[in-house]
């Protein structure tokens, strides 16, 4: 049976000075370990044993040329329908079971990034993937994401109660929950606190479109979400709904959740938003946002659907539609409280401003004395 090969494995290789090159050529190897291998610039599989000159040739004669065909590393876990273990044995067995802790590994470091990011501070922020019918990686409550570590991740059924692992679930997994329970092709969802795009959450506000191509073709149109507590069903319900038609959707008051196939996927949307949401700020700092028009939006949104990514607007929307935004989207929120301070000064406004205005001419007149003293 082939051994699979972890970052960890790799790293002791490299301290005990170890030659990677003669790595068994059957090893198997987690998405970590491959990237730690490309690091080294060493390809994380055996050569084969090269042709003779005489038999390459004959070879190339025979077939012609070898055609190079380049693949895209694929981090998406596929799950046999049906196939969930069931006893507690069997959940404890695939728990630990080589591939879930390369996805352990590869969440952890997805963790580091966005702590390192400055998308989220204390224990702020959580990260889940799906790995079966009824089966979902998540992360802790209360821990730091930079400092997360496999042996800390649970897992959780669709209902979220948790099934396996040491540290107690995160009361967020709910709305990530809510997103896998609509839509089916979210796999993996992050979500955290990003400065910038947090703030649009905070202002009500939703970035428009037609003003850069990579947001349109990689998040497509942001969602929103009015504020509900997180970790509450409504709260879940509401995002899960918005899933269906978005991939990044800001909370009210509360940050941005993004769902992808995979959890590298689902992290690379939250960069894209957060950067999408700095640049927009800075724009309206220095003149305001100038669109590019629908006819090319139309274009962006084609090329979005033949990457495989969901997107309402062209079955929806008319194309002078499209870029039918001012400014910026502005969300309706709820009335500000109707609660007011009570002036117990005895004082009104007017009066209490002129009190200000004359302590403030005795105090200038006091440090003017003191000068010409």
């Amino acid at each position: 049976m082939s051994k699979l090969y972890t970052e960890k494995d790799i790293k002791q290789m490299l301290d005990q000075g170890q030659c990677l090159s003669s790595l068994p050529a059957d090893a198997k190897f987690s998405p970590m370990a491959r990237d730690l291998l490309r690091q080294q610039k060493i390809r994380p599989s055996t050569k084969p044993v090269a042709a003779s000159p005489s038999e390459s040739s004959k070879s190339e004669e025979a077939s012609g040329p070898r055609i190079h065909d380049p693949q895209l590393p694929n981090f998406e876990y596929d799950w046999t329908p049906g196939g969930d273990p069931k006893t507690a044995k069997d959940l404890e067995k695939f728990f630990y079971s080589p591939e879930i802790e390369s996805l352990k590994q590869r969440i952890c470091e997805i963790g580091k990034r966005i702590w390192n990011k400055g998308y989220v501070d204390g224990n702020g922020g959580n990260i889940t993937v799906r790995v079966g019918d009824n089966l979902v990686l998540c992360t802790p409550t209360l821990i730091s994401k930079g400092f997360m570590t496999p042996e800390d991740l649970c897992m959780v059924d669709m209902d979220g109660n948790q099934v396996a692992g040491t540290r107690p679930r995160t009361s967020e997994v709910n709305t990530h929950l809510g997103i896998m329970k609509h839509e089916p092709k979210a796999k993996s969802c992050v979500h955290a606190h990003p400065i910038y795009a947090t703030a649009f959450a905070v202002a009500g506000v939703t970035p428009p479109a037609c003003l850069i191509p990579e947001p349109e073709v990689f998040l497509g149109e942001i969602g929103f979400a009015s504020y509900q507590t997180p970790g509450t069903p409504e709260n879940a319900e509401e995002v899960g709904q918005l899933a269906t038609r978005h991939q990044s959707i800001l909370m009210q008051n509360h940050g941005v959740i993004c769902w992808g196939k995979d959890v590298e996927d689902a992290y690379w949307k939250m960069e894209n938003t957060d950067a999408f949401c700095h640049a927009v700020t800075v724009t309206m700092q220095i003149g305001g946002p100038k669109q590019y028009g629908p006819g090319k939006l139309k274009e962006l949104i084609e090329i979005r659907k033949k990457l495989g990514m969901p997107d309402h607007r062209l079955d929806e929307l008319k194309e002078c539609e499209l870029c039918d935004f001012s400014d910026v989207t502005i969300q309706t929120e709820p009335p500000p409280c109707s609660c007011t301070l009570e002036n117990t000064s005895g004082h009104s406004d007017e009066s209490k401003a002129e009190v200000d205005e004359a302590l403030v001419q005795r105090i200038t007149d006091q440090i003017m004395e003191q000068l010409n003293a």
